[in-house]
């Protein structure tokens, strides 16, 4: 198997499914860095790049980015502990979500975070309550729900009716997000309007459109932000061959709009971020399977793995997203022979099981064991782990030819008492 500069040789694919069992999860620490090299090399210059945790937040995983020089973008209490546990500074840690508890907010205060993604007047004063119970000062960005680009296909995340942010037609609520409230204060403006854009020029139009928009909200308000962070949606294939697409004009075309917009950018003045999920972490990962049945049905063959939707999901199990077209190799085989059109099937009860009704094997065999590329990014935490109590999959972290860790998922449970 082979992605750009990277090569997982077939004998230690093998070698982990022998050791481990399978379905197992394979994520090469090489293959991330490379990615997060890449993406930073397309951004403008002077900017950071925060990695957002939900597309994969494996400690090692986690790490190497850390240690890289990557911020953190977390929306929960487990992703904050994620990021502290590896090694992540709070300072360069920013809390996200559209619905924040307050004591998650305690406790995010707590560890040290004092950046925060704010969605409205009730999250930015719930934030004001817990600084002041606290007694420790915070700094926040005014999410908004900006006008829709050009992308097509994408997930939008705002340019519609949503959750996330707030309407730019609501001034008043706006003008008083950008105004210090107790123990804390506005430094910037958060827009994120789509994921996985695999349009460049799309792409860029969407970073346009949310500039434009943070430009007259700052002006209207009389407000010089510190901070603008502009999100992501950088596109990556998923459970499919393919490589990372590169932005060669990214860079530049944002270079304009930010001089133009607010010149003392270059100077930091805003400082400009940007965050990313699954560009960072998809190419860096490879799902191992078994085939456990072949069996042919109305003309049609269906091929049973031993993973299913609970282990690559990608939340298509919620129904809210297009079912991952999982196209896997055979491992240790030849690739020669005539290509089978078949249904990968997992090992679920329900026939909703199915990861690519329209794969294609050569030659598909009981016993066979087969990789799928690019699985590194909205994986098992993305899928449905507890249905059917099935065990979870072994997670194995490699570099080059060396194993660097293993471990499995599992879902755990635990008494409690009442609350009051």
């Amino acid at each position: 198997m082979s992605r750009p500069g990277y090569t997982v040789m077939p004998d230690l694919l093998s070698r982990i499914a022998q050791e481990y069992g399978t379905p197992a999860y394979v994520y090469e620490l090489a293959a991330v860095s490379a990615a997060a090299a890449m993406l930073t090399a397309d951004l403008p210059a002077p900017s950071g790049l925060m990695y957002s945790l939900k597309a994969n937040p494996h400690p090692a995983v986690v790490g190497r980015l850390v240690t890289g020089g990557n911020g953190a973008e977390v929306s929960s209490p487990g992703e904050l502990a994620a990021a502290l546990d590896a090694g992540c500074p709070p300072e360069k840690i920013m809390y996200t979500g559209p619905g924040k508890d307050f004591q998650h907010l305690v406790g995010a205060l707590t560890a040290g975070v004092r950046c925060f993604s704010v969605e409205s007047l009730v999250d930015r004063d719930r934030l004001a309550d817990a600084c002041h119970m606290l007694g420790v000062p915070a700094e926040y960005l005014v999410r908004l729900n900006t006008p829709r680009g050009s992308a097509r296909g994408a997930l939008r995340m705002t340019g519609r009716p949503t959750a996330f942010g707030t309407d730019l037609a609501n001034r008043q609520e706006i003008a008083a997000l950008l105004r210090a409230r107790g123990r804390v204060r506005p430094v910037g403006t958060h827009t994120f309007s789509a994921t996985n854009v695999d349009e460049p020029a799309a792409l860029l139009q969407e970073f346009r459109s949310a500039l434009a928009a943070v430009r007259t909200v700052c002006g209207a308000a009389e407000f010089a932000p510190r901070l603008l962070a502009l999100g992501g949606g950088f596109p990556a294939p998923m459970a499919r061959p393919g490589a990372l697409a590169r932005h060669p004009d990214l860079a530049a075309g944002l270079k304009s709009e930010l001089d133009t917009a607010f010149p003392g950018w270059r100077r930091g003045r805003p400082h400009i971020l940007f965050e990313s999920g699954r560009y960072l972490t998809a190419t860096a990962g490879t799902l191992l399977t078994r085939i456990l049945d072949v069996k042919a049905s109305g003309g049609r063959t269906f091929v049973v793995l031993d993973a299913g939707v609970h282990v690559l999901g990608g939340m298509a199990g919620l129904g809210r997203l297009m079912a991952p077209s999982a196209q896997p190799f055979t491992v240790g085989g030849s690739g020669a022979g005539e290509e089978t059109a078949v249904t990968l099937a997992g090992p679920l009860c329900t026939p909703l099981d199915v990861l690519n009704a329209s794969a294609r094997l050569v030659d598909p065999r009981p016993g066979q064991l087969l990789a799928v590329p690019n699985t590194g990014a909205y994986g098992p935490t993305a899928s449905l782990l507890g249905f059917l109590s099935h065990t979870g999959p072994v997670e194995v972290v490699v570099e080059g030819a060396r194993i660097h860790s293993a471990r499995r998922l599992v879902i755990s449970s635990e008494k409690v008492a009442p609350l009051v």
